[in-house]
């Protein structure tokens, strides 16, 4: 007996399944549970813990679960698409694909992203599914913009940050990014298509004193700007250094014109656009 055919499933539990496919709702909730069989909350959990036992569906976190798909036979751990989680973990709160996660959703890495990051203005803490590390980077509610949808499957979308707002993230937390020379990679990469009137715009609306520095300096160093639009960033300096990097030591030449210290070494900057 196949452990999913609709047919041998109970009656309740087969409607519950149609109802969600036909919905476009693989990833659900034990309230949907409720809602959707009207039963009580012990019934309920019962009903779920069922369909897990079966096969059926995956639990995801307490009270989280996703269907299995029918094809993929007896398999019991299955996530589903990490970016549709993490947009169901959000629970239609403010949030948006940021850093990494965004970068190689624009093209930015050449290397796949084993967490997911995402910005939000609801403080979360960092959590973990069937091996997939989520991670929740605070942002202020009034720095929400720059953002687009983004097509993840034929059904579904994700809010993630457009790309020129990628690369702004990046400067202001290269932590999340694997560092200052991953960000000018992505940077690098998309240069033909990067807005840099977008860029400069992004960066002086967050009002963060390092990422003008950060994007004035790599800019520059990449020849995709004009004076006047390096003129726009520095224009609003103050006296203060900040490092290139803040993930790396606080070594490194100080360069007057962009208030910062160089603390990455120049020749992986300029091996970028060798690669």
């Amino acid at each position: 007996m196949l452990k999913k055919s609709l047919p041998t499933m109970r009656s309740q539990a087969a409607a519950f399944v149609t109802q969600l496919y036909e919905q476009n709702r693989p990833i659900f909730r034990a309230e949907d549970v409720r809602k959707l069989t009207d039963l009580s909350s012990v019934s309920a959990r019962s009903f779920v813990r069922k369909l897990v036992d079966r096969g059926v569906a995956t639990r995801l976190k307490p009270g989280l679960f996703v269907l299995v798909p029918f094809e993929l036979g007896q398999a019991r751990q299955y996530m589903g698409n990490p970016l549709i989680v993490a947009r169901e973990l959000m629970r239609g709160k403010d949030y948006y694909l940021s850093h990494a996660t965004a970068m190689e959703l624009h093209g930015m890495l050449t290397q796949p992203q084993l967490v997911v990051t995402v910005s939000t203005p609801v403080p979360r803490r960092a959590v973990t599914m069937l091996g997939v590390p989520f991670r929740f980077v605070h942002c202020q509610r009034r720095h929400l913009f720059g953002l687009t949808e983004h097509w993840v499957t034929k059904q579904d979308q994700v809010r993630v940050s457009d790309p020129e707002r990628t690369i702004i993230d990046g400067l202001k937390q290269p932590e999340y990014c694997g560092g200052v020379t991953e960000v000018a990679k992505g940077l690098w990469m998309r240069r033909q298509d990067l807005h840099i009137d977008k860029l400069i715009e992004y960066a002086r609306q967050l009002g963060v004193g390092a990422v003008i520095r950060r994007l004035g300096f790599l800019l520059e160093t990449y020849e995709m700007a004009q004076a006047q639009e390096l003129d726009r960033l520095r224009s609003g300096l103050t006296a203060t250094y900040v490092r290139l990097d803040p993930v790396l030591p606080a070594e490194g030449k100080r360069l007057r014109r962009w208030r910062l210290q160089l603390n990455v070494n120049p020749e992986e900057l300029q091996a970028v656009v060798k690669t």
